[in-house]
This record gives structure tokens, sequence and C-alpha cells, in this order.
């Protein structure tokens, strides 16, 4: 938390499905977050209607302060994976990636997930700091190893993306 807010007094943090009236803004905050891949407006649009059971928008004082999109995989209801997480300047140092995260994995829709699933690149310290943080706090395990990789799957043009698993003790209590 920001220290020139008190807990007390920081604004409260709503949670909830995106729908598509928020791609642009969702698409803007992603755009202001690298090194974040900057898919296409209408991508946005498509995970805020199609997958919207499994994303999610944070606003503080009904203004976007965070993203995550993520999606049940068609061959594996069991893992929630994960494919951006945004979090606004004005935002950071709350822990909202994480809150984010949990915000989803305590829906009905993720009730049998088991595991969380993503790719991260070696150099981004952050996803790394908030994925590794999450894992603890959970009480699970996390492993990785590299997936798509810089020469077989990227040519060269981007780094390897690594596959980060987090193993669940336990689906998460939803939400009351």
């Amino acid at each position: 938390m920001p220290k020139d807010i008190a807990p007390s007094t920081a604004p409260a943090v709503t949670f909830r499905k995106p729908d598509d009236t928020d791609g642009p803004a969702i698409w803007a905050l992603i755009r202001a977050c690298p090194p974040l891949d900057r898919n296409s407006l209408y991508c946005n649009l498509l995970q805020c209607g199609h997958f919207r059971d499994t994303c999610v928008v944070a606003e503080i004082d009904g203004r976007l302060a965070g993203w995550v999109s993520a999606y049940l995989p068609p061959a594996a209801d069991d893992t929630l994976f994960v494919w951006q997480v945004a979090v606004a300047d004005h935002a950071r140092g709350r822990g909202l990636g994480g809150r984010m995260l949990k915000a989803i994995l305590t829906r009905p829709e993720c009730r049998g997930v088991t595991q969380l699933q993503t790719t991260i690149t070696a150099d981004n310290a952050a996803s790394w700091a908030l994925f590794t943080r999450f894992a603890e706090r959970s009480g699970a395990a996390l492993d990785s190893a590299p997936h798509f990789t810089a020469d077989d799957h990227f040519r060269g043009a981007h780094a390897t993306e690594h596959m980060v698993t987090i193993r669940l003790a336990r689906p998460m209590r939803l939400a009351a």
C-alpha cells in the first residue's frame, strides 16, 4: 500500500466480471503496462465477453485499477490459465494482482480448479514475484519449465516463455 494512504482511509477495491464496454479501458491499461504483449482491442473485447467468467476487472472509486485475463483450457477444466495481469500505476503496491487471482479462483465457475498456470519470461521480475507470492500465500507448490522457447517457437524474436504451474492444495473457497 502506498505510504501516503493509511489502511483505514484507503479506497475500497471492487472486483467484478468484465463486460464488452470495458474493452477500450483494458486495452489502454495493457498498453501502459510493459512488458505485457499488446493484443488487439478486438482480442480484449472477446476476453470481456467469451471469457468473462474467468477474467476480472478491479476498480477503485469507479476507475480501472487492474485486469486479469484467464480461461479454463478446453482439455483441462481443473486448470486456470492466466494470460495477463495488469495493474495501473495508481493502484500498485496494494497486492492487487494476488487479490484479483483469488477473486477469480473463488468464483463458482472455478470450483473444480486445482492448479493455476501461466507463462513468464525469465526477465519479468514483477510476474515472478506475483506468482511466487501467490503460491506461498496459498500454501501451494510452484514449478516452472521452459515451454515456448525462443528458437523453436518464436524464431528468436521473443524470449522463452516458462510454464509456471501452481498446484493448489485444494480449490479456493467460494467467496461469501
